[in-house]
């Protein structure tokens, strides 16, 4: 039987999870998995798992799925680059796989969104810019009051 954490563990593995953050804000292009951060800050998979979501709200992958599709978004909207070419610049292996998971949080295609961004923010500054295009979880967001729904 295993005690609870005390404070100063709580303390320290929310420094971990925040270097977990970091990297992957760094590092969002190259190849990351779950194993490997975990390995990064001595953890297991599985607590790194359970106690980034916890603090964030997100598993370690959604988290790095979500900065590589708030990435290919800047990317798509100079309109310089094909979507397989941003699917790629970003860190996603699988055209497929990311075409879907940048519908989901998106709401629209790559395709689409490439298509209709760069008018739909012109003349936006770019301070706004940035705080208004990031991508919000249209799937897995929870919904604040069911009656609104």
């Amino acid at each position: 039987m295993t005690s609870a954490p005390t404070h100063t563990q709580k303390l320290t593995d929310l420094a971990l999870l925040r270097r977990v953050r970091d990297r992957i804000d760094r590092e969002h292009a190259q190849p990351l998995n779950v194993e490997e951060l975990a390995r990064g800050v001595n953890m297991s998979a599985g607590h790194l798992s359970r106690e980034f979501k916890r603090a964030y709200g997100e598993s370690p992958y959604s988290y790095l799925m979500t900065r590589r599709i708030e990435r290919a978004m800047a990317l798509l909207r100079r309109g310089d680059m094909s979507v397989t070419d941003v699917c790629f610049e970003v860190g996603c292996s699988s055209l497929g796989t990311f075409s879907t998971r940048f519908t989901e949080l998106v709401g629209v295609p790559p395709s689409v969104y490439r298509r209709d961004a760069a008018t739909a923010i012109a003349g936006v500054p770019s301070c706004v810019e940035k705080a208004v295009t990031r991508p919000i979880r249209n799937r897995e967001a929870p919904i604040a009051d069911p009656q609104l729904a």
